[in-house]
């Protein structure tokens, strides 16, 4: 029995054991660390993520064109990141075959010293993934070529007449499958058939195919454009490539597909370089007595695979990135608390401030501490007009305001931008079920019916039209119409504060309006037009004056003298203790306001008195600044 126990680690079982442990670690920290679903509902950045519907027809338009089985097969696939382990198990495969193909490759070379780099493509996999981008598709092309790589190897030891024919079978197969891809897999062969081989005619042949076959079954076919006929699924086609990809992450994607042409041209002009040296030197006592216990070499090289895997997982991992990806999917999921939390570990940011404000109200304390955060006057509808991400991250709030116009608009460009993702399209059809545009309405519901996971709430609605047709029975859409503006304005027509105004005009309750036209007044330091807005706490359960309000009022009297009716409510004595000691602070400073800075940041940096005395430009020197994105 002991003797069996020292032989278990034998060199391939102990590979095996090897290389579970490490895809066992990779799905756990794909699935609990990066979340896939963040990836999947892409936080209104990643703009290549496939869609997916449930037709013939939406299947047949991918058989017309090479690359198209591929490109269908990811978007099934990647419609499992909506589940988390699913999605994280799809990922765990790919790069699991990937390693495979990849150590198929160095043993058909005869060099198994340098079988530890078939965990590299997964580590390159890891590092795309933690930076939250999305490259599945030419992530799973590149695993095609590399299989048919494979199954050429089981065919090249055999005739040239056997070798040519199988290649160019397999190339016009792989051709139609993965289009592009296809390049990798002539390149590999070609190396291979140069340096392992040496058939040196089959490998110019080869090389010459990698031109002739896209042009001919692409452009010639087809009738793809020349472009795609050479480029389409690789990292750069305009089908899989992102604009919002960092440039580190690009380069990353361009190594995972270099690596195998450079391990395999590597490794030919090492086995060239090494015929004819003499016989290696012996080794050393503590080398040969190394080899000779494999326990603890495969500890050894176990350690050192896991500590550089760690390394690479959590050095690479790109930690505001997944926050800002946590704020929004948790900000369509209505998950305020969590919101909050994520929000906190991103500051500094448009889109992370606008959730945190959404939230905020919805937990009932935007006119509390809502100053806690970095604010300024883009912070309630992100009005910037910088970055594509605010069209995604602002129809939240508008529908949550009754603001159906400005919703649509923003939606609409988003579709133009993200394509027909299905939160996009269930929001859309949202909207037009409030508006009463029932035929508009059934179009995004029939497109939602056919997706995976949308399907049965776009069919309780379909239903739901036939048997009430104003969906008088449906409570959220009764509700949102009741805060719709009965006019029709456009989407860009007024400013903000007029459209707040224009909702309290149609509905006096919409607390939001209210909460959102007095933080609009806030943040643009506009007391006057806050203190007349004072008597619509009527309209409203308030116990006493949110502390936000307080604090201006104190500053209104302060600077114009004037006395406030507060209609029988008095402001805390909180409040005034805290207004007492700040301007006790600035007195001890000689009334210098930018050195009193430091110490008012400190233990007031989330009143409105420091918002109000050092504005935007005291958060960004006192506390974090604020980006748009």
């Amino acid at each position: 029995m002991l003797n069996s126990f020292r032989k278990l680690p034998t060199q391939n079982l102990g590979e095996l054991i090897q290389t579970i442990i490490f895809f066992i670690l990779f799905y756990l920290y794909f699935w609990l660390k990066i979340d896939p679903r963040l990836i999947y509902h892409g936080g209104g950045v990643i703009t290549n993520f496939p869609v997916f519907y449930r037709s013939g027809n939406f299947f047949l338009q991918f058989l017309s064109y090479p690359g198209g089985p591929v490109e269908y097969l990811c978007a099934f696939l990647s419609q499992l990141l909506y589940i988390g382990w699913a999605g994280a198990l799809v990922i765990t495969m790919t790069a699991l075959l990937i390693s495979v193909c990849t150590d198929v490759l160095i043993k058909a070379t005869n060099a198994h010293r340098f079988r530890w780099v078939r965990f590299i493509p997964p580590m390159l996999l890891l590092i795309t993934y933690n930076r939250y981008t999305y490259h599945f598709v030419t992530t799973v092309a590149l695993l095609v070529a590399l299989f048919f790589v494979c199954l050429y190897f089981k065919v090249t030891k055999t005739s040239k007449l056997v070798s040519l024919l199988a290649f160019f079978v397999l190339s016009i197969i792989l051709y139609y499958i993965a289009g592009g891809a296809y390049l990798l897999f002539a390149t590999v062969c070609a190396i291979y058939e140069l340096f392992f081989s040496r058939r040196w005619q089959i490998a110019l042949v080869y090389l010459l195919s990698a031109a002739v076959i896209p042009y001919v079954g692409g452009v010639l076919v087809s009738g793809v454009s020349i472009i795609n006929a050479f480029s389409y699924l690789l990292p750069f086609s305009w089908k899989t490539f992102s604009p919002k990809v960092h440039k580190t992450t690009a380069i990353i994607i361009y190594i995972l597909y270099l690596l195998l042409p450079l391990v395999a041209l590597g490794l030919g002009l090492w086995r060239i370089s090494t015929e004819k040296k003499v016989k290696e030197k012996p080794r050393s006592r503590i080398l040969s007595w190394y080899a000779g216990a494999p326990i603890l070499r495969w500890f050894t090289e176990s350690c050192l695979l896991l500590v550089l895997a760690g390394t690479v997982a959590f050095s690479s991992h790109d930690d505001k990135q997944k926050a800002l990806f946590e704020v929004d999917y948790y900000s369509y999921h209505n998950m305020w608390p969590q919101v909050l939390q994520s929000a906190r570990r991103c500051s500094g940011s448009y889109v992370a401030a606008h959730a945190f404000n959404r939230a905020l109200y919805h937990t009932g304390r935007i006119s509390y501490d809502m100053f806690s955060y970095p604010q300024d006057r883009h912070t309630l509808f992100l009005t910037f007009k910088s970055r594509i991400s605010g069209f995604w991250a602002r129809s939240g709030a508008y529908l949550d305001l009754g603001l159906m116009n400005m919703a649509e608009y923003a939606l609409t460009q988003s579709l133009e931008i993200f394509g027909q993702r299905p939160m996009i399209l269930k929001r859309l059809a949202l909207i037009n079920l409030v508006k009463g545009n029932a035929g508009t309405a059934r179009i995004y519901l029939g497109a939602l019916s056919k997706t995976l996971f949308d399907a049965d709430w776009a069919n309780r609605y379909l239903d739901l039209l036939e048997s009430d047709p104003n969906l008088s029975t449906d409570k959220e859409i009764q509700k949102l119409r009741d805060l719709m503006m009965e006019k029709e304005y456009g989407a860009t027509s007024f400013e903000n504060i007029d459209m707040l105004l224009f909702l309290l005009q149609k509905n006096k309750q919409n607390h939001m309006a209210f909460e959102y036209l007095m933080a609009s007044y806030l943040v643009t330091a506009q007391l006057d037009k806050l203190v007349q807005n004072l008597d619509r706490l009527d309209d409203f359960d308030y116990p006493q004056i949110p502390s936000l309000y307080e604090e201006a009022i104190m500053i209104y009297q302060s600077t114009t003298s004037k006395e406030i009716d507060l209609k029988g409510r008095q402001i805390s004595l909180e409040s005034r203790q805290r207004f007492e000691r700040i301007n006790q602070t600035f007195d001890r400073y000689m009334g210098n306001k930018q050195a009193a800075a430091n110490e008012v940041a400190t233990y007031y940096g989330d009143s409105y008195f420091f918002y109000y005395t050092y504005g935007v430009s005291g958060l960004k020197k006192w506390g974090s600044t604020i980006s748009t994105f």
